[in-house]
This record gives structure tokens, sequence and C-alpha cells, in this order.
């Protein structure tokens, strides 16, 4: 790993990746980038993971809007 990441242990990498919400799938595909000194096929699999979450966020947003919405209906605000 030391081409890459000089300054992270595997583990640390490992665990950090999990706080991300990686798969144990997409966090092997991941450590083989790592591995092989695919630094850029490794920024890309962060990026769709990043892309991935952030999509959630929005929907959880979009969610609440709704939710929103419907107790201001409820409250009589029409």
């Amino acid at each position: 790993m030391a081409g890459i990441m000089p300054h992270y242990s595997l583990e640390d990498t490992v665990q950090n990746m999990k706080d991300a919400g990686f798969s144990p799938e997409a966090i092997n595909s991941c450590i083989s980038c790592i591995q092989r000194g695919s630094k850029e096929e490794l920024m890309k699999k962060l990026d769709i993971q990043r892309s991935s979450l952030l999509d959630k966020v929005h929907e959880g947003e979009r969610q609440i809007d709704c939710l929103d919405y419907l107790v201001y209906r409820l409250a009589g605000n029409e």
C-alpha cells in the first residue's frame, strides 16, 4: 500500500471503507486496486460510493420535504 496510501495501514483503510458504507465486495475490489497501485481505478470506485451516498441523502431530503408538507397540511395550513 505504500505507493498509493503511504501513511495508512490496511486495517485502517478497510475500517474507513466499512464506516463509509462499502460492501465487502467493494472493499475487496478497492484493496485490489491499492495492491496493484491502480490509483485512478481506486478513485473512480471511491467516487461511485460517494455519489451513491449523496443520492441517498438527496432522497432522504425529498422524503423529509414530503413529510413536512403532510404535517403542514394536517395542521390546517393549506
